[in-house]
């Protein structure tokens, strides 16, 4: 994915020349006649640009001829979709009763102060994006969070962060 944005992602452009469009075009294209292909055609362009930002949107409703209005719609209703750019590596700390009374504050105040970041943003290098979440369904693992599908139970010790924080940039480095 190339990268569109500066600083933590909130103000991003993508050029009309860039090649994603092509792309999401000919996918457009290839299902335009089959129903319900809204969602399908998001879900394909969150794929392609890493989110779906508003001159995506336009470029969809133009080729699908609907108005940006619905699919924006579409987009804040299902949670799936992001309408800002997100980092390589999402985590999601558990906020849910449970966790938060084992200490779900600490961790999350602590990858905030490893990270430099706040809840919503992207770290400087693009590779973390920070969510606090309701509840993950691990109640008996509190305080968890997750880093991508990956879950991290019992994390009463907060010093152990940078360590776990490490695998992901340690993995972003051997890709590059």
């Amino acid at each position: 994915m190339a990268n569109d944005c500066t600083g933590n992602g909130k103000e991003c452009t993508i050029s009309p020349n860039d090649p994603r469009f092509k792309e999401l075009g000919a996918y457009i294209d290839s299902v335009k006649d089959q129903d319900g292909i809204k969602i399908m055609v998001l879900q394909e362009a969150q794929k392609l640009f890493g989110y779906v930002p508003l001159e995506v949107q336009k470029f969809i409703a133009e080729k699908l001829d609907v108005s940006v209005g619905e699919l924006y719609g579409i987009t804040t209703f299902y949670s799936q979709f992001n309408l800002t750019r997100q980092g390589k590596h999402r985590i999601s700390v558990c906020l849910g009763t449970a966790c938060y009374v084992k200490g779900a504050q600490a961790l999350l105040e602590a990858l905030q102060a490893e990270l430099e970041i706040g809840v919503g943003e992207i770290s400087e290098d693009g590779l973390f994006t920070l969510d606090a979440t309701r509840c993950l369904g691990c109640c008996s693992l509190a305080p968890v969070m997750m880093i991508d599908e990956d879950v991290y139970a019992k994390i009463s010790d907060v010093t152990i962060i940078p360590e776990i924080l490490e695998k992901y940039v340690l993995e972003s480095e051997v890709e590059a």
